[in-house]
């Protein structure tokens, strides 16, 4: 015997159905969404750390010479008079070798820091799309306002400073020359470093300096991706033709050029913020404030003894070691991702 379903049970039938495959699309389209974020994660995290080990192996030896001129003691004559002094000390104590001493550190620390910092900076702009410009998150082809941007640059690199104190704490510490006429003999290599810093002053002491690196990392993150951004939109109008679309890339020479721009903003703006933070994790900085180890004492005392030039000491050398550097980080990185397999 046929039995006939009542009108009432097929329409709940099919709105059963509906909901179904309703429930099935979403969580199909959830799944891609949380696809899509990690492959956009692995590609900022391995891009960036390729991007970050290259463009240190480019400014180490810049980068040494620059601890070094800001770690000179203050109640000595200065040791050295200046980068080009430094620099060539430096070979004759140490060797060529030695300029590199100590970068194990620091290569971690450069793909740590840039993957952390394109990798936040993208989850950041993400979030403010959807919470303040949400006629624009789902637009890729749209990007936020410049002070939007600057803004993601700051929280960008204010996240990142927390992991990056710790590795700055001991690469500043071996890169700075020991005393004594021991000195060669008797250099530390990272394990004994890092276990110094824990038997004398416990696990907090790997953030000794942390103040310098948050305050530094947090106005040049903004100026970093500001000065990279800004350049973008300043090369996109002047390359912009009628017909064509203004979202268009710029050249590799132009993003080059707008790296180094980023290199040096970031580098100078914020110099002497890395300048008191280089001098409290290479001395004992009690002897020059007083007895008081904090980060304003510290930046009183070197502004007491040498006014603003004591500030902004090896800035030079940093600046120019940016401009290269940061030039090949941010083409590396875009290049890379450009190229990075099975994309969302």
């Amino acid at each position: 015997m046929e039995v006939t379903k009542s009108p009432v049970s097929a329409l709940e039938s099919a709105e059963n159905l509906s909901e179904t495959v309703a429930t099935i699309v979403e969580e199909t389209r959830s799944a891609q969404v949380a696809h899509g974020q990690g492959q956009e994660a692995l590609t900022d995290i391995v891009c960036g750390s390729i991007a970050g080990v290259v463009g240190k192996y480019i400014e180490y030896p810049f980068d040494t010479v620059k601890v070094r001129l800001q770690s000179q003691p203050d109640h000595l004559p200065l040791r050295y008079t200046g980068p080009l002094d430094c620099f060539k000390q430096s070979l004759r104590q140490d060797g060529f070798i030695g300029i590199y001493r100590g970068i194990s550190a620091p290569l971690v620390g450069a793909a740590v820091e840039t993957s952390c910092l394109f990798f936040s900076y993208r989850l950041l702009q993400d979030a403010t799309k959807t919470f303040f410009y949400p006629e624009i998150s789902n637009r890729a082809d749209k990007d936020l306002p410049y002070t939007a941007l600057l803004w993601c640059g700051s929280l960008a690199g204010a996240f990142t400073s927390v992991f990056l104190t710790p590795i700055e704490l001991i690469k500043c510490k071996m890169q700075v020359p020991l005393e004594g006429h021991h000195a060669a003999i008797n250099k530390p290599g990272i394990i004994s470093t890092i276990a110094s810093v824990y038997r004398h002053q416990g696990l907090t002491g790997y953030w000794h300096g942390q103040l310098g690196t948050l305050i530094r990392e947090t106005g040049g993150g903004a100026a970093w991706f500001g000065g990279f951004e800004g350049a973008k939109l300043l090369f996109k109008k002047y390359n912009h033709q009628p017909g064509a679309k203004q979202e268009d890339g710029i050249p590799v020479y132009q993003r080059m050029v707008a790296g180094a721009v980023a290199g040096m903003s970031y580098n100078f703006l914020f110099y002497p913020a890395d300048t008191i933070k280089s001098r409290m994790q290479t001395e004992d900085v009690k002897l020059m404030t007083g007895g008081r180890s904090t980060f304003a004492a510290v930046g009183k005392a070197i502004w007491k003894q040498h006014g603003m030039k004591g500030m902004y000491r090896g800035c030079g050398i940093t600046v120019g070691r940016a401009v290269p550097s940061s030039a090949l980080i941010f083409t590396i990185y875009e290049e890379l991702k450009k190229r990075w397999p099975d994309r969302p």
